[in-house]
């Protein structure tokens, strides 16, 4: 067994309750192999973080948001994660189904060659005046958007404290390169490999605004406030969750993370550009040679 995962954590998603078994059985699994063991079924943030110092990987259980939630948990710490997929389209996650994990496992704790992947993130803070009232990490996105009334709003956004543009829309997600295969494509951005580190914006259904995303360095900060005009409730998201209201006057301002999210990779490094074609495409029949050559 290789020394660097004698200390493993394993994270069933806590909204299905059919990943429970697997990670009991994962980690029973684990122990047979002499690696020191924890469990989680039900996720407590505060308690997982504290057990994550005591590990070298955590293997997470579920779909994309299993991953998502696992990575931000375990990026301040430098834990590389490990997903088992039992969700719908597992983007982010490594073993394909939850019947078959042991032989990944068994290769990567023999040192089979395995690899890490870094993934940039990105973080928000919601600023009213002077103070901060809320932030938060993103591997995906950060998207600002109406509430429930079928309402555009206005965002008034700032690259590097130089205004850019005025979107009337109704949201508006910046993005990571891993968040630019998610919610962003669906909106008509760019596919960014997720080795890339840009911040990516883009305007969901702008109305007479400027409409084409917008692809920033590393190092840009991106700054959006809301005019006092809006009449409609408008959120903050990050990754999904909820993190606040953005009250007229506010500004929400998003910069490169200062964690990056590590995960373990048994798959050739190129992978990324089959795993989202087969997923686009899945009808396509697959060539393993170009036409024309021999």
């Amino acid at each position: 067994m290789t020394a660097s995962f004698q200390r493993v954590g394993v994270l069933a998603h806590p909204l299905r309750p059919q990943s429970a078994p697997v990670a009991e059985s994962i980690a029973a699994f684990l122990e047979t192999q002499g690696v020191l063991t924890w469990v989680y079924t039900r996720w407590d943030d505060d308690a997982v973080r504290e057990r994550i110092a005591e590990a070298n990987m955590v293997i997470a259980i579920g779909g994309d948001g299993a991953m998502l939630r696992a990575a931000r948990v375990c990026a301040a710490q430098d834990v590389p994660v490990l997903g088992v997929n039992m969700g719908q389209l597992g983007f982010l996650t490594e073993i394909s189904g939850p019947d078959s994990w042991e032989a990944p496992l068994r290769r990567i704790l023999n040192g089979d060659q395995w690899w890490i992947e870094e993934r940039m993130m990105i973080q928000a803070a919601l600023l009213r005046g002077d103070r901060v009232v809320a932030s938060g990490d993103a591997l995906n996105d950060i998207v600002i958007s109406r509430g429930t009334t079928a309402r555009m709003i206005w965002l008034e956004t700032y690259i590097d404290q130089d205004w850019a543009t005025t979107y009337n829309a109704d949201a508006l997600i910046i993005a990571t390169a891993t968040g630019s295969t998610a919610y962003a494509l669906a909106c008509g951005g760019p596919i960014l490999p997720p080795e890339l580190r840009n911040i990516l914006i883009v305007p969901v259904a702008p109305h007479l605004s400027m409409d084409r995303p917008i692809v920033l360095s590393e190092g840009s900060t991106v700054e959006v406030a809301a005019p006092v005009e809006n009449l409609t409730e408008i959120v903050l998201t990050v990754d999904g969750v909820l993190m606040g209201v953005v009250q007229p006057g506010d500004r929400v301002r998003v910069q490169a993370g200062q964690h990056v999210c590590r995960f373990v990779r048994l798959r050739e490094r190129n992978y990324f550009y089959r795993s989202l074609l087969d997923r686009l495409e899945p009808r396509q029949q697959v060539r393993s040679k170009p036409e024309g050559k021999a």
